[in-house]
């Protein structure tokens, strides 16, 4: 048996000031933070290129090899920190990610977030704030959390029926960095073309925008920095949870077995993919191709795994709260790094690659396609629908319900998808990581592990 929770309001008040004090006391001492060591990145790239003559390329921060990764396109639309000192955009950048997070998260809630209240909303900061690919992802002041809410934006408008307007937040994501370009295929395969026009349309037209800005960088990027993995991080690192990674850390060098694998992959995303797409599902659609692109990418650091929270919307959706609980726990824990060192043996390659069997898990079993009829979405006629049933999570609950606190982990940020809604200094050591710093750490050196440029496929 569970202990039940609260009924009162000020019970409910002493368990989310318990829950915040803990989640404080284990960020402060747990993990260590990344120092902003993403954000410095940026910074300095784009402080050369405005102001000292550089070009945005060939900049490095101080004792590293690291430098600018993504597309020419996220540099231009990173020029306004050109006219803020650093700490101004760390702090601008926070402001970012928070308002992010809450978009995303009200996208994933649903038509019905008011009635989870404040203290299911407490609850889910907490949760959240245990997440390690979040708290990577703001640490290391990363785009990820933006990324994932243009895209959902564009979710939400197909599942409710105004599609007309979509594809321009997946194309902006994918001019930005390449990996949600994936999504275009997913308009594709839904038979959503006037959407998958859209969103190309978007994605080339920024593309030529920054060409435009400033030719010398584009075809810098297009014809040499992008198939440079080495700009990005060791591919055997073990923050690197796609699957190159897990054949990377067996000391796989072929590229063929890797083709293969993305190629395998690729035909069970877009099988499972185009049956939620016919039934409806946009929730589940979205979550799938969020795992897909973070196992086919070259390089999936952990704060990139932040595209599996639409999974776990979709199964607290499908009345599964306590498998998303467990999953989310695991994603909590930052168990990769125990492997840090050596991923030999069979223990190293299990657990070394725990992230990477939750994603291939999820797109192999997430629930997809099984609305209920009268949950279908995706047209005008069907937008008013019954929203689905809500699970026993305390995140997602409303006030006057007893929740049971196992489920907790399940909401990963209050998650629930109705029918009609959306989709669905300190050393930058990894985070988590307990070791002792190291000579060449994270944020000055190969654990600089967030740079990505996802290169094609980045």
């Amino acid at each position: 048996m569970t202990p039940a929770l609260p009924r009162t309001d000020r019970g409910r008040l002493l368990l989310v000031l318990a829950l915040a004090t803990l989640v404080t006391l284990f960020t402060a001492t747990v993990p260590l933070l990344r120092d902003w060591f993403d954000l410095r990145v940026y910074y300095g790239s784009i402080d050369s290129w405005a102001h000292h003559g550089g070009r945005v390329y060939d900049y490095r921060v101080p004792g590293t090899p690291y430098g600018f990764t993504y597309p020419p396109f996220a540099a231009v639309a990173m020029l306004p920190m050109a006219l803020l000192g650093l700490h101004a955009a760390i702090a601008v950048a926070l402001l970012l990610n928070l308002a992010a997070l809450a978009v995303v998260l009200r996208l994933l809630a649903g038509p019905d977030w008011r009635r989870h209240g404040w203290y299911g909303w407490a609850l889910t900061a907490c949760l959240l704030a245990l997440f390690e690919p979040l708290r990577d992802t703001f640490s290391f002041g990363q785009v990820n959390l933006l990324l994932l809410a243009l895209v959902l934006a564009d979710a939400t408008l197909l599942a409710t029926g105004r599609g007309r307007l979509a594809g321009v937040g997946i194309g902006l994501a994918a001019a930005i960095k390449l990996t949600p370009a994936l999504f275009i295929g997913l308009l594709l395969l839904a038979g959503r073309r006037r959407a998958a026009a859209v969103a190309t349309a978007v994605a080339l037209g920024a593309t030529a925008f920054a060409a435009g800005v400033d030719p010398d960088p584009s075809r810098f990027y297009w014809t040499e920095a992008l198939w440079d993995t080495d700009r990005v991080g060791r591919l055997g690192y073990v923050s690197n949870q796609s699957v190159q990674g897990v054949l990377a850390r067996l000391g796989e060098p072929d590229r063929a077995v890797w083709a293969v694998a993305v190629l395998l992959i690729l035909g069970v995303w877009a099988l499972r993919t185009r049956r939620a797409a016919a039934a409806g599902d946009w929730a589940a659609a979205f979550a799938l191709t969020g795992l897909a692109a973070c196992l086919v990418s070259p390089i999936t650091w952990v704060h990139h795994l932040v595209w599996l929270l639409p999974s776990f919307a979709v199964l607290v959706r499908a009345g599964r709260p306590r498998v998303a609980g467990a999953l989310y726990a695991v994603l909590c824990t930052s168990v990769v790094w125990l492997w840090f060192d050596d991923a030999s043996g069979v223990d190293g390659f299990l657990g070394s690659n725990t992230y990477a069997w939750i994603t291939l898990g999820l797109l192999l079993w997430l629930p997809a396609g099984q609305l209920r009829p009268g949950l279908r979405t995706g047209s005008r006629s069907t937008s008013t629908t019954t929203a689905a049933p809500v699970p026993t999570a305390p995140a997602i609950s409303p006030a006057s319900v007893q929740t049971d606190p196992c489920t907790a982990a399940a909401t990963a940020g209050g998650v629930v998808t109705a029918g009609r809604a959306g989709a669905g200094g300190a050393p930058s050591e990894p985070t988590a990581s307990t070791l002792p710093a190291d000579p060449k750490p994270q944020s000055s050196s190969e654990r600089a592990s967030s740079y990505t440029a996802d290169p094609s496929p980045s």
